[in-house]
């Protein structure tokens, strides 16, 4: 039986290497563009000290590194979070987190749409004085990169971390620029915790889009059907993608701040820091910033859609969702219809919002960004939950107190830190409806949860059914 009969079958094994999924996850959580437009909102919130609080994101990221990896040496799936979750919980919590997951992905993935197209028709009409329309823009972005994601798995991911290594090596060399246009003021500053304006509470201020920033740092989790020996190189891949983005934004932070020649009101009065940092210590390089803003774009957005669209296309496959989502292409074997889908939704999303909801681009990627971080970090807190629980039921030989119980708890903990600085009550519109939104999505998931369980009783047995290396 050939794959177009089967309709439904695995995804090709062994087509990625431990650096195919490291750069495709480090592409898809698009540093340039995140920092670009990040780092002004945790300088206002941390002064000089901005570095510290990206330190401190990092590491509570690397205790959801540890809650992922575990997961991944004990059922490598393509399900990522939805088949951990299922497994630890039952098939009504498996087929709600798809939902309320996969909400949250849509809704953060649409903010690098929503500014493809803006940031590539500034750069041509900044640097080629050439005028084309956003829309049409973002629209051959997304057929672009849909054509590759569905030719395949390799040649995707080579393209994603070509992009990234183009995208780093420019940030780098401005960065350094910055360095050395001022050496005088190279000092450990920017990293003392006297400098922290507001002290703790600077430092929470802007932690909630600091972990922002990391977003994607857990897609290579999704990539492991397609991956060589993925009980080992997924743990190892999610480790090293969180220290290395990290590393990469503590410098770009530190170089920032120097190239702002440790002036902190200046500082936090610059809506794109490292951009102006960079045109005033060598604005012949500006040019390279902006390419290295569609680099990341473009990075971002093949890894996004590589990686995302498999979770939406493994609960097709087991039956969580629609079961059409749950098909590959006869020749290819990839997951096309769950990428087109995706991908159709989140730039409907951006479209829709800005040609009839009348909202610029560069506002929406601040209201997607927040509202599709909530249902994001929900998850992560639930998977953090789910381990215990798993390794009690399923591996209870194999329980190891640290890495199976008191780093996920304590991950949970610390969570709730962004998360209550993305819901707390007082916020400005639309931001103050954002929280009440996730809810009334949560509670449609629940519900879909449990009907969907009810009217499948071989669920349970099908999550978590596609192990890998099985």
């Amino acid at each position: 039986m050939n794959i177009s009969e089967l309709g439904e079958t695995r995804l090709r094994r062994d087509a990625l290497s431990l650096s195919h999924i490291v750069a495709s996850t480090l592409a898809s959580i698009a540093p340039a563009m995140s920092f670009f437009f990040g780092f002004a909102v945790i300088v206002q919130g941390a002064g000089l000290a901005a570095p510290l609080t990206i330190l401190t994101a990092m590491i509570v990221i690397l205790f959801l590194t540890n809650t992922i990896a575990q997961f991944s040496r004990f059922l490598p799936s393509a399900g990522s979070f939805v088949t951990f979750c299922g497994k630890s919980f039952g098939p009504s919590v498996g087929a709600a987190v798809a939902v309320f997951l996969i909400f949250g992905y849509l809704v953060a993935a649409s903010t690098v749409v929503s500014i493809a197209g803006v940031w590539i028709a500034e750069t041509l009409k900044t640097f080629a004085s050439a005028t084309i329309p956003w829309t049409i823009l973002t629209l051959l972005i997304a057929a672009g990169t849909g054509w590759l994601v569905m030719r395949g798995v390799a040649i995707s991911t080579l393209w994603a971390g070509i992009f990234f290594y183009f995208e780093a090596g420019l940030l780098v060399l401005g960065s350094l620029f910055m360095l050395f246009a001022h050496p005088h003021f190279l000092t450990l500053a920017p990293f003392q915790f006297s400098n922290l304006t507001g002290g703790l509470a600077g430092l929470g201020a802007g932690f909630p889009l600091a972990v922002y920033l990391f977003i994607g740092w857990e897609n290579s989790a999704t990539l492991a059907e397609e991956t060589e020996n993925p009980r080992r190189n997924i743990p190892c891949a999610l480790l090293t993608g969180t220290l290395a983005i990290g590393v990469f934004y503590i410098f770009l932070a530190y170089a920032t701040v120097v190239g702002f020649k440790m002036d902190a009101p200046a500082l936090g009065t610059s809506k794109l820091p490292f951009l102006d940092g960079l045109k005033a210590s060598a604005p012949v390089l500006l040019v390279v910033a902006y390419i290295a803003g569609v680099t990341s774009i473009l990075g971002s957005l093949i890894g996004l859609v590589n990686s995302q669209a498999r979770i939406l296309f493994n609960s097709g496959r087991e039956g969580l969702l629609p079961k059409f989502l749950g098909k590959i292409h006869p020749r290819h074997q990839t997951p096309h219809r769950a990428m087109w889908l995706f991908l159709v939704i989140a730039v409907a999303l951006i479209l829709g919002f800005s040609l009839f909801g009348k909202v610029a681009p560069m506002d929406y990627f601040g209201f997607a960004g927040t509202l599709g971080t909530i249902p994001i970090i929900l998850s992560y807190m639930l998977t953090n939950i789910a381990l215990p629980v798993y390794v009690l039921r399923h591996h209870r030989g194999e329980l190891d107190m640290l890495r199976h119980v008191l780093l996920p708890i304590a991950g949970t903990l610390i969570m709730l830190v962004p998360l209550w600085g993305l819901i707390q009550p007082g916020q400005r519109w639309p931001f103050n409806v954002f929280p009440w939104i996730a809810l009334g999505v949560l509670a449609m998931s629940i519900i879909y949860g449990i009907v969907i369980a009810r009217l499948s009783p071989g669920l349970a047995r099908r999550i978590g059914a596609h192990v890998a290396d099985l």
